[in-house]
Parts: C-alpha cells; structure tokens; sequence
C-alpha cells in the first residue's frame, strides 16, 4: 500500500509532533493531516517542522475526509479514542490509537484503571495490543490497533524472554524503577516539569500504584504462563526524552545453578538478534566483563543518550549470584519507540510495507 494519507489526531503534544516528524520521511505517505483544537500554527507549536509544509486540520474537517483517510492515529487524552475510533473504522479506515483506551480487553479493567467507563466496548475485541515484535502477524491483519504505554513497551521486551524461560520464581513480585523523561509529562504546563524545577532533580510520581501496572500485568502473563505481580516505581528524570528501566525478578530456586550472566544474555540474543528472531529494533548489550568483581564497568548495561531520537529498544542484563536476582536494563526514547515510533513500525505491518520504513534512524 503506497501514497497513504493519513490523519494525526491531537497533533499539537509531543507524540503528535513527533509522528509528524516521522511520517514527512516516509516513503509511502503522500498526505498528512495533522488536527487541533485551538486556533494556532503548526509551525509555531513544532518549530523543528518550519518549512515542512504541514498545517493544522480541525478533527471536524478530519471526520469528513475519513473515507479518503487510510490510517487514523489518536494523540488525544483518555476517553477521546474510544468516542471516535467507530466513526474511521465504519468509513473503512484503520486506526492506531497511541492512547490507553483501547489496551484493554475487559472494559471493566480499563474503568478500575482508568476511572471512566469505556463507551466502546465493542471495539475492545478488534484491538490488537502492538508490541510489533511480539504480535506481527495479528497486527498484521488488524483494523484497530492499541499502542502500549512507553514504559510498558519498554519493560515487556525486557521482560519477555525471561519471563518464556519460566526461570524466575513469579510468586514473588517483578520490581522495576524507571525514569521517563519530562515530555513523558506531556505538553501541558507543570510547574514541577518546568526546566527550572526538574534540572538537577528527581520526580517520582503514582508511587501508590502505577496505572500502566495493570497493563504490564495483564500483556505480560500470556508470556509467563500464569499471573504475575508487577511493582512499578516511576519518576520524571532531568532529561527531555528517554525511558530507563531497571527491573529484577528473583530466580527459581530450580533453575538457579544454571543462571549467570552470560546465559542471561545468551537469552535474550537468540529471542531478538541475527540467529534469533532478527528484531531489528531490540538490540542486546553483550559485552564481555573485563574488570574484576564490582568493578564500575559503565560499557556493560544500555545507555539512555544511545537510542535517543531512535526507535531502538537497548537491553542487557547481570546476575546477582549471591542474593539469586536476575537484574534487567533497557532503555527506549519514550517518543519514538515508546509512542510515534512503534506507532508508525505498526502502520507499516497493517500496510503490508517494510517495517523500518522511516524509522532506521539511529540514536542522536
């Protein structure tokens, strides 16, 4: 499918931003719509796209085209998607929906979640959760497609190989610490985000229960085989984009005479790299250990700056042989990978095209 057009729906947040970004470079787009509520220049809220051409729609003008539209994606707060996904879908258009409303089955989960009802429930066994490389080939059949959180993407290619291995012990919690960057606050003015108050500081946030736990919870226990507990700490980092995510899960007493560093990363390389499933985006930190024990080795674990601007997923991994915990490292940039990023390697599998088009980009 070639010479697409394709609707940005809440195109003035960073995620919107950033799909336009991606999609004025890529091949097979012929036309972008970009939508707004308020009366502005797309220029003036995206001054990286000044001379790119693009300008605001209003998501009225975007509802007429529909069915002229190929693909339609949601940069609109909760509540928003669901409302409107039926009016695309009806018209023959595909939907990828990069807020949370369509990522869950149950609509009474999303509720307990989320705190509104789904006014869609009936569009909720269409979705297909997109994690590209772990659900290709329903994705690629797909009309509606539910985008993860960034955090969530983040930690489930991580997580999944270990997790497949069944050589953690899941009746204790999976821990993971990670750290947006501040556009992960969205667009909307925060004092606390503001440069002034985040430069130099740490923000941890929704320390009582994380809203993306669920989520991680729920995608997370087919590839487990059984349920799991997930405990998630989150905090805004001094640093615009990026995720970090540090997750540790204790280790089967069964399997943990066999555990070490390098069959971790043995793992995880025949799960995604070259003699593996191939996955062009997750990309392992192998390094051999060159120092002694507890040596500050900085090379061994991924590195946030590395896959900024990209749609690289960076992962490794250790073994804490002595406490039995398996320690797990991977870093995203939240706006490419963890939103407009994965969004569009999603629209390229719906469209049958190559699934890196626009997006082989390495890390700035």
């Amino acid at each position: 499918m070639t010479g697409l057009t394709v609707g940005v729906a809440g195109a003035t947040g960073y995620t919107g931003g950033e799909l336009c970004r991606l999609l004025l470079n890529h091949p097979h787009v012929r036309r972008i719509v970009p939508t707004a509520r308020r009366d502005d220049t797309l220029e003036r809220v995206h001054p990286n796209l000044l001379g790119s051409g693009l300008a605001f729609s209003t998501f009225e003008a975007l509802k007429e085209q529909a069915a002229d539209v190929d693909i339609v994606f949601f940069c609109t707060p909760s509540g928003t998607a669901m409302q409107h996904a039926g009016w695309f879908l009806d018209r023959g258009c595909r939907v990828i929906d990069v807020s949370a409303d369509f990522r869950f089955s149950d609509p009474d989960a999303y509720q307990r979640v989320y705190g509104i009802e789904h006014t869609a429930p009936g569009l909720l066994a269409d979705a297909v959760y997109g994690v590209t490389e772990l659900h290709r080939d329903r994705i690629a059949q797909a009309r509606l497609v539910a985008n993860p959180g960034c955090y969530v993407i983040t930690s489930i290619l991580a997580l999944t190989p270990i997790l497949r291995s069944r050589w953690a012990d899941l009746d204790q919690p999976v821990r993971i610490t990670a750290v947006n960057g501040t556009t992960g606050a969205g667009a909307t003015p925060v004092r606390a985000v503001m440069h002034a108050e985040a430069l130099n500081s740490m923000l941890p946030y929704s320390l009582d229960g994380h809203r993306h736990a669920p989520e991680l919870e729920t995608h997370l226990a087919p590839q487990a085989g059984r349920p799991l507990t997930i405990d998630l700490s989150t905090a805004h980092g001094n640093f615009a984009r990026g995720i970090y995510v540090q997750a540790t899960l204790q280790a089967d007493p069964a399997y943990r005479d066999g555990i070490s560093r390098d069959s971790l990363l043995n793992l995880l390389t025949r799960s995604y790299g070259p003699g593996g499933a191939g996955e062009f985006f997750v990309r392992v930190v192998d390094k051999a250990r060159s120092g002694q024990l507890n040596e500050k080795d900085y090379e061994l674990y991924p590195r946030l700056a590395a896959v900024t601007g990209s749609n690289f997923c960076h992962i490794g991994a250790d073994w804490d042989q002595q406490r039995g915990v398996i320690k797990l490292v991977a870093t995203t940039d939240n706006l490419v990978k963890g939103a407009a990023g994965s969004a569009i390697q999603n629209m390229n599998v719906m469209c049958g095209l190559d699934e890196t088009c626009a997006l082989t980009a390495y890390g700035l």
